[in-house]
């Protein structure tokens, strides 16, 4: 947790100094908001994150709840309005993760720690074990495989953590809004499974983010977990 910790003075520092930057919209080939390959939590903790999130005095930006919550696995292109069955992208996203997928059993992270940032408040998703990584780093070679661009350019995904709120306008109540982070910075969701991942889009609702399922694969439960050195080939 000290690395977090480190996060969490960091995200502080950002909004005192008024380095907070925000979201807007989506407009076609937007770098931000295309589709992505996620896993959502399911169950009880959805309706915890959920109510810690609507106490968060944030009106103007986009507080997220309910099915909007979620811990990204890739980010896969910029947006795009459209996304037909039949785009070969699509196509590709969804088996490239069918097979990162197989075998693996759940994804376990232990949710603690809420955090400011420069973009807005997450809490941290730590994970149990090497499932995760190894999700993501079979994802990434079975993409690689079909020949899809990385769009994050060879960017290695090590911090994991769930959303409550993205910036959406500039930040009017920085103090508040940090004092609210140090007075929940150590609130904790126990350990949770991720049992499944998705392709998903966005699309904005006018006051906030809707995430739409384009595919889902669900993990193996029972399977022990995977080492880093898991492959698909």
């Amino acid at each position: 947790m000290s690395d977090f910790a480190e996060f969490q003075a960091r995200g502080r520092t950002a909004l005192l100094s008024g380095r907070a930057t925000h979201d807007s919209p989506m407009e076609e080939g937007a770098a931000r908001w295309g589709a992505a390959a996620v896993l959502r939590p399911e169950g009880e903790v959805v309706h915890r994150l959920t109510e810690l999130a609507a106490t968060i005095d944030a009106p103007g930006h986009w507080v997220h709840g309910g099915p909007t919550l979620h811990v990204t696995l890739r980010s896969l292109e910029p947006y795009r309005a459209g996304l037909p069955e039949d785009d070969p992208l699509r196509r590709a996203y969804a088996a490239a993760l069918a097979d990162a997928a197989r075998e693996l059993p759940p994804v376990r992270v232990r949710l603690a720690g809420v955090s400011a940032h420069p973009g807005g408040v997450l809490v941290g998703a730590h994970p149990s074990d090497d499932t995760l990584v190894t999700m993501r780093e079979r994802y990434v070679r079975a993409l690689e495989a079909r020949g899809v661009r990385d769009l994050e350019h060879g960017r290695v995904r090590d911090r994991w953590y769930i959303s409550l709120v993205h910036f959406a306008a500039p930040l009017a109540d920085a103090r508040d809004l940090v004092a609210w982070c140090d007075a929940h910075g150590d609130t904790g969701f126990g350990t949770i499974e991720l049992p499944s991942a998705e392709i998903v889009r966005f699309a904005h609702t006018g006051t906030g983010i809707r995430v739409e399922s384009l595919s889902r694969v669900a993990f193996r439960p029972g399977g022990p977990p995977a080492g880093n050195s898991a492959s698909i080939m």
